[in-house]
């Protein structure tokens, strides 16, 4: 999830969107299975299994975004350089072998979010809440992931292809663009309401996501 710090209230609405959901965002971010993931305790059936919930997600969100890139709304963040469905299949090709889409099977949670990002799909500003909550996340967060894995088990990052943006050089100055582009976002009060309810939304159901991945610590413990 997106946690640049420091932004002050004025500038705009990506400024007023992160600082009304922060509490939503901070109970997302509390994960006992990213804790240990991170650590090195787990065994790698428990990243195959987490990237096939990230795979069943942008399963989804990638050819909505696709189908909406006309858009006057969708088309400004419609950037195929964030597109993450290419990567995440190849790690779980690294990681599980030629029958990787064997592990494509969704948690009951992850099977809700992509429900509801079936149903925000003719919705722009709804589906724009979505593609900022996990492409900006994958840009901030998501980096931090991928050297803690390579250092806690010795992967190659290679095979940590999910959170690599090489189309993007400096993914610091990308999400600022990305934030002017919230603002410049032709909503009224009232959608950009709707927008923030929509986010906090998507921070519950990543929550609920990894309230399942944690139930599942026990059998991937080293």
């Amino acid at each position: 999830m997106d946690d640049d710090a420091g932004r002050s209230a004025d500038e705009g609405f990506a400024a007023r969107l992160r600082r009304e959901t922060a509490e939503a965002h901070g109970a997302a971010e509390r994960s006992p299975f990213m804790e240990e993931l991170l650590s090195g305790s787990l065994g790698p059936a428990a990243l195959t299994t987490f990237l096939a919930q990230v795979h069943h997600l942008y399963a989804v969100l990638e050819p909505a975004v696709d189908a909406a890139r006309d858009d006057v709304v969708v088309a400004p963040f419609a950037d195929d350089r964030l597109r993450r469905l290419p990567a995440v299949s190849a790690d779980l090709r690294a990681h599980a072998g030629e029958g990787w889409r064997e592990h494509l099977v969704p948690l009951p949670a992850a099977e809700r979010y992509a429900e509801r990002l079936r149903q925000v799909a003719t919705w722009p500003a709804g589906l724009v809440t979505h593609h900022y909550l996990r492409y900006l996340g994958d840009l901030s967060g998501g980096q931090v992931v991928r050297r803690l894995l390579a250092r806690a088990y010795g992967w190659p990052e290679a095979e940590l292809r999910s959170w690599d943006f090489p189309g993007v050089p400096s993914p610091k100055r990308y999400r600022d663009h990305y934030r002017s582009l919230l603002d410049a976002a032709p909503w009224d009060e009232a959608e950009r309401g709707r927008v923030v309810e929509e986010a906090r939304r998507g921070y519950r159901l990543n929550e609920e996501l990894f309230d399942d991945l944690s139930a599942r610590l026990p059998e991937w413990r080293r």
